[in-house]
């Protein structure tokens, strides 16, 4: 039976991946359109990623965000067959070209008997100090040892604000840690706990942010309710949001994609994929772009000279001729992309490095200071690096976490042709266009009215309260159209406690200001233009004032779900009351339009780890 499920579960991740990178080629073509819809039989929501094969071919595509797809056929009488993990299939024989509607239903059956495989080989070591490295049994992978590595995350506990009346970090864009965790789920294993990083898993989502209205290049926001895990406390929420670009406002691209092509990226879900996304992102730049190739295995090469986009047939020429073997020389490759993007650089333009791979280097340069150091040498000379993240079972996130945090990029990680898509396309000013640079926040609490505080999230994004005036300090970038979301978990004043006049060295008095003001906090922003290395600083005051929970919008309820999921994910010390069912119902409420269907798909990942977690509690 497990032998199976083994089959099933590979069958069907890699099934929809197959099909997706056959159309993208233009496999298949034939007369007739059909299109159609899944949901879930029992809370009807529309279920992404399903498989939807004509039965007996290996021809098919899979559904989009909002459940929908679309598929060429010759004529009618043949079956569908609909396969997604974690529900039964279903068989729909075509018999007129009339919107196709399948209801999917839940195989929990199936889906506990993957979990006891899947927990076969949970990792239960001790943690180092600075690496957390997952140890699962892969499934689809012969048995073979899972050593995904992650950076150690210790979670921000709370602070009393007559101690520590600041709080100052970077702000963070990057959105890998969510589709990781997604693919965890989706291959039937509850993630590692060092794999979920909350304010990335939050920051994946776009929230209703007004455009910015002055020459600031976004807006801050603000919204302050009770915390639904703790409902002594606040949760406030803050956002920003960058001003959106039009693609004709974009400057010109130089390009070099950097892309891993050593053996361990042979996979499927690996350098296949990685081709066709860079297909789609070719088909969003215009002929005054650039494009280079550079690849590094055993050694590192120059596969394709600078291209300007107008010959996009022979770009794509030089990724389809990439095939995957040898050892990984990462260092090597990074110096020869940087050489690369200097050479062709563009004066105003956009530079920039998209760093492909798996993360495993294990030749030249592997340690993750000497990346740092390699990447914070040339991050001044104007060219960035993004990262995006392929693959699974040696997939290094703490490498890959580095290279984009150090090198004025952004890191996302690409789990299938829907992702891609969101980042590449959906997302091409924000991953490729910085609007704003060395963004920091601090906030400074009113004791009058806070007693404690935490940032949820952001661990490694922390800075010294020095570093907030500090222009030499490097910080997070904002790229067009994208937004940032913190949380802080508040405890506020509820009764007079011992006064720090007590003590015999110290004492701390409230300031006439703070004793006759309304005001929580103050917020200030710095940020840099891109091209300049002087900051400028942005203040606001959020007052004292909240809202009850059910009054908020939908996005403070659905980001409140989120850091809730986070936070049962790892087990965290934090969550409180949370349970599965409070955020399954948390996250409804706030799934509000939900036009291409981003946040009905967590709903159904909360289900899923809802079922994963009870199994292992049980082992």
């Amino acid at each position: 039976m497990k032998q199976h499920i083994l089959i099933q579960l590979f069958k069907v991740t890699f099934l929809a991946l197959f099909i997706g990178c056959l159309q993208v080629n233009g496999f298949a073509q034939t007369n007739i359109k059909v299109e159609g819809i899944v949901i879930s039989k029992i809370d009807k929501l529309p279920i992404p990623g399903v498989s939807i094969i004509i039965k007996g071919t290996s021809k098919g595509t899979v559904t989009d965000f909002n459940g929908k797809f679309q598929l060429a056929v010759d004529s009618t009488g043949i079956t569908l067959e609909a396969m997604y993990i974690g529900y039964k299939s279903v068989d729909y024989k075509l018999n007129n070209f009339n919107k196709i509607h399948i209801e999917l239903e839940e195989d929990t059956e199936s889906l506990e008997e993957v979990i006891v495989v899947a927990y076969g080989g949970r990792s239960k070591g001790r943690r180092s100090k600075k690496m957390s490295t997952s140890s699962v049994i892969s499934i689809g992978s012969n048995n073979s040892v899972n050593t995904e590595s992650y950076a150690e995350v210790s979670e921000n506990t709370f602070h009393k604000v007559t101690k520590k009346p600041l709080s100052t970090f970077s702000v963070d864009v990057d959105r890998a840690s969510y589709s990781n965790v997604r693919r965890n789920l989706n291959n039937g294993n509850l993630p590692p706990k060092d794999a979920v990083r909350i304010e990335e898993m939050i920051n994946y989502f776009d929230y209703s942010y007004p455009q910015p209205i002055t020459e600031v290049p976004f807006s801050i926001n603000h919204e302050l309710s009770l915390c639904p895990w703790n409902e002594e406390n606040l949760l406030l929420k803050i956002g920003l949001q960058g001003v959106k670009m039009e693609r004709d406002e974009l400057p010109s691209s130089n390009i070099v994609f950097l892309i891993d092509v050593s053996g361990s990226m042979s996979n499927q879900n690996k350098l296949p994929l990685l081709k066709s996304s860079f297909k789609m992102l070719l088909n969003n730049l215009n002929e005054k772009d650039r494009v280079a190739i550079v690849v590094y295995a055993g050694s590192s090469g120059l596969k394709l000279p600078s291209t300007k986009c107008s010959n996009k047939a022979k770009i794509i020429e030089a990724l389809d001729n990439l095939e995957a073997g040898g050892s990984t020389a990462g260092g090597e490759g990074l110096k020869l992309a940087y050489k690369v993007a200097k050479q062709n650089f563009i004066k105003k333009g956009n530079n920039r490095i998209i760093l492909a791979t798996d993360g495993d280097f294990n030749v030249g340069v592997s340690s993750n200071e000497a990346m740092e150091e390699l990447i914070t040498e040339r991050r001044d000379e104007g060219i960035a690096i993004s990262v995006l993240g392929f693959g699974m079972g040696n997939y290094q996130d703490d490498k890959m976490e580095i290279i984009a945090d150090k090198g004025n990029g952004n890191y996302a990680y690409i789990d299938n042709l829907q992702e891609a898509q969101k980042v590449l396309v959906k997302e091409f000013g924000g991953t490729l266009m910085t609007i704003a640079k060395d963004v920091k926040f601090q906030l400074e609490f009113n004791p009058k009215f806070v007693a404690k505080y935490r940032l949820i999230g952001y661990e490694n994004r922390l800075l010294e309260d020095e570093d907030f005036d500090d222009d030499k300090k490097d910080a997070g970038e904002i790229g067009a159209g994208h937004s940032v979301t913190a949380l802080y978990e508040i405890v506020p004043v509820i009764k007079k406690t011992r006064n720090m006049s007590e003590l015999k060295y110290q004492s701390t008095e409230l300031t006439e200001y703070a004793k006759n003001s309304n005001d929580l906090l103050t917020l200030k922003l710095r940020y840099k233009q891109p091209t300049k290395s002087k900051s400028n600083l942005i203040e606001t005051v959020v007052k004292s004032n909240y809202k009850p929970l059910s009054e908020t919008t939908t996005d403070f309820k659905f980001t409140a779900s989120i850091a809730e999921f986070g936070m049962l994910l790892r087990n965290s010390e934090f969550k409180g009351s949370s349970s599965w069912d409070t955020v399954i119902q948390l996250a409804k409420e706030g799934r509000g339009t939900d036009e291409e269907g981003y946040r009905s798909e967590m709903i159904r990942l909360l289900k899923v780890a809802k079922s994963l977690d009870v199994k292992y509690e049980n082992k």
